[in-house]
């Protein structure tokens, strides 16, 4: 369970946080969603949930996984991983070489490691694809390699930024399935950033929305 107590963002040098304190729980393959208009911080909150967030904002509150505080671990330690707008598939490696990537140093046998690479593609309906170059994939393709690779680490938790976002409407609902479906299987919690209402009526879950602290409140 990923959860949340009293957390918000304030820019470094403001005591005004850009949205008022959050406080929920993700229970295991669910996904909730986060909206908001563009620049309120959905970005920035994620950010700050994975242990990325820049040094021009101050993280405020707790992030805990499985009632194990995280808040201050760095992000590689959190076992939280993360879809962005774009694939962000390594362009120097192969598909199969960008999934070995998500696998970390376990499974070590070689075999096992294939075996572990050919499953995920061929769940992903990519069989075969595990010496393509990265280049040659469409972005429902590419979006599927993420995917993968990020489960395949399996995270205790998974963000999701807009992760739709560059796709048509066509492949987006395919690929919004294709992600919850497995998500759900996994049991994985999720947290879902987006601006589109169909994003968040197909997770299923509780959202939240975003909206600045007017000014002068306390």
């Amino acid at each position: 369970m990923l959860s949340l107590k009293h957390v918000c963002i304030c820019p470094v040098g403001s005591a005004e946080p850009l949205f008022p304190p959050l406080s929920f729980e993700v229970g295991a393959g669910e996904v909730v969603t986060i909206m908001g208009p563009s620049g309120i911080g959905k970005s920035t909150l994620l950010d700050f949930i994975g242990g990325h967030l820049g040094r021009n904002f101050i993280g405020l509150g707790t992030v805990s996984l499985d009632g194990l505080d995280v808040t201050h671990r760095p992000a590689e330690a959190r076992g939280i991983g993360v879809l962005f707008q774009d694939a962000l598939l390594f362009p120097h490696l192969s598909v199969g070489q960008n999934l070995a990537f998500g696998l970390g140093p376990a499974p070590r046998d070689r075999a096992a490691r294939r075996q572990a690479i050919e499953e995920a593609l061929e769940t992903a309906g990519l069989a075969g694809f595990a010496d393509r170059d990265p280049a040659t994939l469409s972005g429902g393709q590419r979006a599927r390699v993420a995917l993968m690779r990020a489960l395949l680490a399996r995270p205790k938790a998974l963000l999701l930024d807009e992760p739709f976002s560059r796709l048509d409407e066509t492949l987006r609902a395919e690929i919004r399935s294709f992600v919850f479906d497995h998500i759900r299987r996994q049991g994985v919690p999720t947290l879902l950033a987006t601006h589109e209402a169909a994003d968040a009526e197909a997770a299923g879950g509780p959202v939240y929305r975003l909206a600045a602290r007017p000014q002068g409140t306390e």
